[in-house]
């Protein structure tokens, strides 16, 4: 079985282990068991007419005495390109732009708060090829965008946030940025923020199209809670989700591209891992299938064949695995979207959570901030020299 038709890990456990050691192998791999969510019949109805997986799981929270439930609902979309990676550019956005419209419909059937796509949501992930044409034509406004302006609409009619990851045009220096902007759920643009971490991995070197983002760790106040968005390759690095986690996150977003080749036996830690770490929820939404270019590419790391190292012309990055999930701060998380299929993952969670187990692990008021900040500052020094006791 090819790594594009393995659908899920969670699905595989099933099928081939006992109950009754099922329970307690979920419990080593995912934390304690997430209780289902109920959704509505008019929901599971349209995500099978539409095509999609669709799940639904709960993080509760101890009841407290002085505070009430803070309950939020999160949707994470992931999806294939609907086009051909040669149709005409406007075409594949505007197939795009209906395909997650159906997806958000019935997100907002379930009652979701916030919904956030996966990277680059309205293009081929086309960085790996190196081209600049057509895929630059992909760029857009943040502010005044046709897909700004689509989402827009979307949040104001469902009164939902959206995370809307775009390749941003900006228009006074003609510069590209990776870039989320985030809309209210009045229909106002709260913000944006910009990829902090730019891979330069093989076929993954963007480079070529933007750099590192120049907006800080912003953390965007919601009527739903204090949320953060970690665009793909920040999840590799701890201090990233730290910082997001500093300025008050209670739920960081990751949307990503990424495939199973490059990254897949460390998808389902990182986002878990900063979970724990930071005392916050994370949400890790991947695309997935495989996109097909009409031009060869090489990929910068070399590819083996019979013993040997050559530059591979290729025409698909690989496998884009899907998987998506949702990690709480005590350590659980939800299974995976699938691998292979189109997903809505809606998932409850109540943002107490975060402070109770803050109290119980005391990660934050434990952390030792002055003395890392201080030796992180001599470490970047040119005349640096490591803290080595030697004979």
């Amino acid at each position: 079985m090819s790594g594009s038709e393995f659908e899920s890990l969670e699905k595989t456990l099933e099928k081939h282990i006992p109950d009754a050691e099922l329970k307690e192998v979920k419990r080593i791999l995912f934390g304690k068991e997430t209780k289902k969510l109920a959704l509505p019949a008019c929901a599971v109805e349209a995500a099978s007419a539409r095509d999609f997986e669709l799940q639904g799981y709960l993080f509760e929270a101890s009841p407290e005495q002085l505070r009430p439930p803070r309950t939020v609902r999160v949707g994470l979309i992931q999806n294939h390109i609907v086009l051909p990676t040669d149709a005409p550019v406007l075409d594949q956005i505007t197939a795009l732009h209906k395909r997650i419209g159906d997806m958000v419909d019935v997100a907002a059937m379930c009652g979701v708060n916030i919904v956030c796509f996966q990277e680059a949501w309205t293009m081929p992930f086309a960085f790996c090829t190196r081209e600049k044409e057509p895929w630059t034509e992909f760029a857009e406004s943040a502010e005044e965008g046709y897909t700004t302006q689509f989402c827009q609409k979307l949040a104001k009619k469902y009164n939902l946030v959206v995370i809307t990851p775009i390749l941003e045009r900006e228009e006074i220096h003609n510069v590209l940025w990776n870039t989320a902007v985030v809309i209210s759920n009045s229909g106002s643009i709260l913000g944006k923020t910009r990829k902090n971490h730019i891979p330069r991995v093989g076929d993954f070197n963007e480079s070529t199209y933007y750099m590192e983002g120049n907006t800080g760790h912003r953390v965007f106040q919601t009527q739903f809670g204090k949320i953060a968005v970690n665009i793909c390759y920040g999840r590799h690095h701890p201090l990233n989700w730290f910082m997001y986690g500093m300025n008050g996150a209670e739920i960081i977003f990751n949307p990503s591209a990424t495939v199973g080749g490059l990254s897949e036996p460390m998808w389902s830690i990182e986002a878990r891992n900063a979970a724990i770490a930071n005392h916050c929820f994370t949400c890790g939404i991947n695309r997935v299938g495989t996109e097909y270019f009409n031009n060869d590419f090489t990929s910068g790391d070399g590819r083996k064949v019979q013993g040997v190292f050559f530059l591979i012309a290729h025409k698909d990055l690989g496998h884009f695995y899907g998987s998506s999930y949702v990690a709480a701060p005590d350590g659980s998380r939800t299974p995976g979207l699938s691998r292979t299929r189109d997903g809505l993952m809606v998932t409850e969670m109540d943002l107490n959570l975060t402070r109770q187990i803050s109290d119980k692990w005391n990660f934050k008021m434990t952390g030792r901030y002055e003395e890392y900040a201080e030796e992180l500052t001599r470490a970047t020094k040119h005349d640096f020299k490591p803290n080595i006791i030697r004979e």
